[in-house]
């Protein structure tokens, strides 16, 4: 993974480079997801497009994780 900042004055600058890292790419069967995403911090965006920096366990909720937030239901 990725993961660039840019500042607002350079809004084409990170469109340009999502347009190269796309054409990088564009031979993987759609196996790699380039997304361009705007918020005032960082911890904003882990915060709400936080799939985006969790592991495949931590997404499929194994190992007692949950992507919810909530604890793991009991068995």
């Amino acid at each position: 993974m990725t993961f660039q900042c840019f500042k607002e004055e350079d809004r084409s600058a990170a469109q340009a480079k999502r347009r190269e890292i796309e054409s990088g790419h564009a031979g993987n069967g759609g196996n790699c997801e380039v997304v361009l995403l705007e918020a005032e911090s960082e911890a904003v965006i882990r915060r709400t497009h936080s799939r985006y920096f969790e592991t495949l366990e931590e997404s499929l909720g194994i190992d007692g994780k949950s992507t919810s937030g909530d604890p793991p239901a009991e068995t």
